[in-house]
């Protein structure tokens, strides 16, 4: 396989605090949040999160070169944060950019292998984040830039997106592949009470990856159908092929060349647009693009036993960026997305888990078992030998 291409990932970052919560893992944690009490836990991990971290390091563990571009504040936390991320490779902290201003973003992560997490999140410095603090320069020399979490990012969902539309158009004027990934706003934030349809409509023209889960996508384009399905129960288990056209559809019809859903447990769904719109993606463009075009598929998880759920769905976009960048074809780029994500959760952290890009190859290669993944629909068909689902809107060639 060539050599890889390289990448530049901006956007969120934080210091993550993971606290040892297993010796409380028969106990509902949250009766354990009443005032006055004292519960004691554990050791607990300091970690680089957000997608600028959790991407970024992912793409560096697969052996993509990559740059890393985000705000931090003045502060120990800040210091903290920079020297966590240097420690994976000695030119990965130069992009963090300080703002004596502003204090450093951090989130305590609350959960365990039994319960799903909580986050208690500050944005910090990623409130000041915008188009200036991107370096366009390297990204002339990129051949992609991923940008991640705009609803943690203040200036980016403000007004309409008219600056996230800045940014992006930016990027994609300079040649690059774009790609974007979301986070599930705080219903009770500001990113969570705004109508996000203006802001796809200003910045996905400017998007060729897109790269939501299934709930980040229903809360920003559904938000009734959102709480409608929240009110039902889990919201990734009542994901259907005819949802997942729907909302893909209009995706593409807002310019987006390729979608990727991400459905937690249940896998990764991906649709693509015709091949003219995808010769149009940048340096980092499939090839052939006739190969990538018109498909719909759904891949299910590979299994594992899993220990934690961090930056699972970061792991899995790096996975599929990783294979992309290294000209792999859309199978392999499917299967590496659920391969990494899986291995991603094999551990606490959202790093340990991964391996390297040969590594997690050949434990593919070895027989590595998938989880089932029934698709109720009789428009779909199983492939065995590509091991996902075939959607009735795939229709080959260009």
């Amino acid at each position: 396989m060539p050599k890889p291409l390289n990448a530049v990932v901006a956007g969120h970052i934080c210091l993550d605090i993971l606290p040892d919560l297993e010796d409380l893992a028969g106990r509902n944690l949250q009766s354990l949040f009443k005032p006055g009490s004292l519960v004691q836990i554990g050791p607990a991990q300091l970690m680089s999160g957000g997608p600028v971290s959790n991407t970024g390091l992912a793409l560096h563990r697969l052996g993509i070169p990559v740059r890393l571009r985000a705000i931090i504040g003045a502060d120990p936390l800040g210091r903290i944060l920079k020297e966590v991320i240097g420690a994976r490779g000695k030119t990965l902290a130069a992009g963090l950019k300080t703002d004596p201003q502003a204090t450093t973003s951090y989130s305590i992560i609350i959960g365990n292998r039994k319960t799903d997490r909580l986050f208690l999140h500050s944005t910090g410095a990623n409130d000041t984040f915008g188009p200036e603090d991107v370096d366009y320069a390297r990204i002339r020399r990129a051949a992609l830039f991923h940008f991640g979490y705009p609803p943690e990012l203040r200036r980016m969902h403000q007004s309409d997106g008219r600056e996230f539309a800045k940014l992006m158009r930016s990027a994609k004027a300079a040649g690059a592949t774009t790609a974007v990934d979301m986070s599930l706003p705080d219903p009770n934030a500001e990113s969570g009470k705004i109508d996000w349809r203006p802001i796809y409509k200003a910045v996905l023209p400017h998007v060729d990856i897109f790269l939501p889960s299934f709930d980040e996508l229903l809360f920003t384009l559904r938000r009734e159908t959102f709480k409608r399905m929240a009110a039902a129960g889990e919201i990734l288990a009542q994901a259907t092929p005819a949802l997942l056209e729907d909302l893909s559809a209009e995706l593409i019809a807002l310019g987006v060349r390729i979608v990727v859903i991400k459905l937690g447990r249940r896998g990764v769904y991906l649709r693509t647009a015709p091949g003219a719109a995808l010769r149009k993606m940048g340096r980092a463009r499939p090839v052939p693009a006739g190969a990538w075009a018109n498909r719909e598929r759904w891949i299910p998880c590979f299994r594992v036993n899993v220990v934690g759920t961090t930056g699972s769905g970061d792991s899995t976009i790096a996975g599929f960026l990783a294979a992309l960048l290294r000209r792999a074809g859309i199978d392999e780029a499917l299967t590496m997305a659920v391969a990494v994500g899986a291995c991603n959760v094999e551990a606490a952290d959202s790093l340990s888990g991964l391996r390297s890009w040969n590594d997690t190859r050949e434990r593919i290669a070895s027989g590595w078992e998938q989880a089932p993944a029934a698709v109720d629909d009789p428009g779909w068909k199983w492939d065995a030998d590509k091991r996902m689902w075939i959607g009735p809107q795939e229709t080959p060639g260009g």
